[in-house]
């Protein structure tokens, strides 16, 4: 089959939906089909587009063998009206570029940003193919739970925005279990048109390797105990119950490491300054087989989200790559991602925003090594089972037959 991809987020940008769609993509040319991406200059997470990419419209590229095309939006993070203006400018200038495209079985489109659903319905009128649309987090639910939108005219038009979306998509793909509930109960999909593509891990890539004596010297890591953050430094995931929990920690060996980029780093990194923390190191973002040579050299990984009912339906990715590096998972957090963990025997889990706890579970993993590797084992052994790529995408692609273009229905 063809596949076509339509994403605000891809590579080089770093980050969860990046690695996620790269990994799909991968996967699909692997097994023998078809993939075109379509996608923005990029620009994610500093909300600069990258310099070898500026003072351009659009331009055509190959990325492991997949042609890419990009065009041009305007640059911004956080939210408000710029991150708005953001969302819009790709959601139209990607129209061009998909348009310019080979004629594809299937359209699929990564949400948020929720407007690319308009965007992809008109291509896939155009190409008369039925497109996919994956759901890597309800919006605007997750605006209207986190207080960053008001309740008003604009919530109520994302809300319509949301329906439509539903309703024109051939297929709606969940990425958790807990997204796949509320689609089919709460917002009422009927069950043949939800299926299921959690996030994976490549196994390959992330796997347990000796120390890396060499990056340990170069950051001046050597001796010490490292727990690993590797991920978005947003507001949904609560880093300052880290630096609360950094307070607590006696053991001048232990070091908190977070790696990556987001709204949140820059306040994060004045309030370890102003709480004069000497246990914490923050680092810029890194590409992938990077975090996997920082793996090398953790104790364990962690993984932190805000008390929300929002988050209870969450998948954190950077605990996958932890687990497939066989590294204990310090887990702070409900729900979804907190059962994985326990499910899988490969961590600890604390109550969300309490550092006390997480400092505890930070102390119980450096004290007790025994458990930290029984534990590592465990997730090692979980994700080979459960959540490796190849499997994930076979069972999703066996899900796609009953829909396969011919047969397939092309909203109107």
């Amino acid at each position: 089959m063809r596949f076509l991809f339509l994403t605000q987020y891809f590579p080089p940008e770093i980050g969860a939906a990046q690695v996620r769609l790269a990994s799909v993509v991968r996967e699909l040319v692997r097994l023998g089909h078809e993939v075109e991406v379509v996608t923005a200059l990029p620009n994610y997470p500093t909300g600069r587009i990258f310099a070898d990419y500026r003072g351009k419209f659009a331009l055509e590229e190959t990325w492991e063998g997949v042609r890419v095309q990009r065009t041009w939006l305007y640059p911004a993070m956080g939210t408000g009206v710029r991150r708005l203006l953001n969302y819009f400018s790709f959601a139209a200038t990607s129209l061009w570029a998909l348009l310019r495209a080979r004629k594809p079985d299937f359209i699929f489109v990564e949400s948020p940003p929720l407007f690319l659903s308009i965007t992809a319905f008109l291509a896939s009128r155009w190409f008369r193919v039925p497109f996919i649309f994956n759901v890597a987090d309800l919006w605007p639910d997750s605006v209207r739970q986190l207080g960053l939108m008001k309740e008003g005219p604009l919530l109520r038009l994302a809300a319509g925005l949301e329906r439509w979306s539903y309703q024109k998509a051939t297929y709606v793909t969940a990425v958790t279990e807990g997204i796949q509930k509320i689609l089919l109960t709460e917002k009422g999909l009927p069950s043949h048109k939800v299926v299921y593509l959690p996030n994976g891990v490549d196994t390959t890539l992330f796997r347990p390797l000796p120390p890396d004596q060499a990056l340990a010297k170069e950051l001046g890591l050597e001796g010490k105990k490292v727990i690993l953050y590797a991920g978005n430094h947003g507001y949904a995931h609560g880093l300052e119950v880290a630096l609360q929990a950094a307070q607590h920690l006696s053991n001048p060996d232990i070091v908190l490491v977070l790696i990556g980029d987001g709204s949140e780093k820059k306040r994060l990194m004045e309030m370890a300054q102003e709480m004069a923390l000497r246990n914490v190191r923050f680092l810029d973002p890194q590409p992938p087989a990077y975090i996997a040579r920082l793996y090398s050299l953790a104790v364990a990984g962690l993984s932190t989200l805000r008390d929300s009912p929002l988050f209870e339906m969450t998948r954190p990715v950077k605990i996958f790559a932890g687990m497939s590096c066989a590294k204990p998972i310090v887990y702070v957090g409900k729900g979804e991602g907190a059962r994985l963990i326990e499910t899988a025997q490969a961590g600890l889990v604390s109550p969300p925003e309490n550092p006390e706890a997480l400092a505890r579970h930070i102390l119980q993993i450096v004290d007790e090594p025994q458990l930290a590797q029984r534990l590592g084992e465990n997730g090692r052994r979980y994700v080979e089972e459960h959540l490796s790529w190849s499997s994930l995408i076979q069972s999703w692609l066996e899900s796609l037959q009953p829909k396969q273009p011919q047969s397939a229905k092309v909203p109107g």
